[in-house]
């Protein structure tokens, strides 16, 4: 081999490298500018959703709101970036041309829309969670058979742990019908007694004037209760209920007070209630 042979051998050898070298430096800054916006996704996304404090105070989010936009919107711009850094080495790292990555990024949505429905819906529903107040984290929710406390939200995702102690991961597009404990405005009371059917007539003038009465002593008692009788029959006892409001989630801890209230008014009246 001669000499020019040697130089332009050794010429090609360095543009190789230089090429090489290049798209080697643009795949380690692709890499690093995903993980970098995978490491700081959170904090901006609580930097986007703490820009509600300037709206006007009955618009601004509650802290279970704003958790769960966080992780809505953390998730979306990692998704973004690495969807970005994608396209990008498509077009430095193999030399596609840019009309060329359009058009098959439209080829393959198109295809991708058609074999991949559920994942589109489960993504599409997170999205719309964004704008939504439906739920938080934090908050009481049933769903479809599923009962439990809301742990996280993600944008394909919601996670909710059972009362049970499981974590039940449940896709956002299978989210149809969904029963929202926490933002109930009244919580139930009720009580159901039995009364002797002799006693009937004695009985319901008192239990309606105890309603009334004890409406405005009981702070989480709302208005007067309402005696109905769900069955309708009558025999030996007649079975009536006490259709009873109290605020939200203090249901439970009113029925005792009721209940002691109630059978202590009948026996006064000589009412053997059971």
């Amino acid at each position: 081999m001669n000499l020019p042979d040697i130089r332009e051998t050794v010429l090609f050898g360095f543009a190789f490298l230089g090429q090489a070298g290049l798209r080697l430096l643009i795949l380690i800054f692709l890499l690093l500018a995903v993980w970098t916006v995978r490491q700081l996704s959170w904090p901006l996304a609580r930097r986007i959703v703490r820009l509600s404090r300037f709206a006007h105070r009955e618009r601004e989010y509650r802290p279970e709101r704003q958790r769960t936009l966080q992780g809505l919107v953390a998730d979306s711009l990692g998704g973004l970036s690495i969807l970005v850094a994608f396209l990008v080495g498509l077009v430095y790292l193999v030399g596609v041309s840019a009309d060329t990555v359009f058009w098959t990024l439209g080829l393959l949505s198109a295809g991708f829309g058609l074999g991949a429905r559920p994942l589109i819906s489960d993504f599409l529903a997170g999205a719309s969670f964004v704008f939504e107040d439906t739920f938080s984290v934090g908050e009481k929710v049933h769903i479809g058979e599923i009962e439990g406390v809301i742990e996280a939200v993600n944008i394909r995702t919601t996670h909710v742990r059972s009362p049970s102690g499981e974590l039940c991961i449940v896709p956002n597009g299978e989210i149809r019908v969904m029963r929202n404990y926490t933002r109930g405005r009244f919580s139930t009371a009720d009580i159901t007694l039995n009364v002797p059917a002799s006693d009937l007539r004695q009985a319901l003038p008192v239990l309606e004037a105890l309603g009334v009465e004890i409406a405005g002593e009981i702070d989480e008692l709302i208005g007067p209760w309402q005696v109905i009788s769900k069955g309708g029959v009558l025999g030996p006892q007649a079975e009536l209920t006490l259709v009873a409001k109290a605020k939200f989630g203090a249901g439970a801890e009113l029925r005792p007070k009721l209940l002691a209230l109630v059978h202590e008014r009948l026996a006064r009246e000589g009412i053997e209630a059971g």
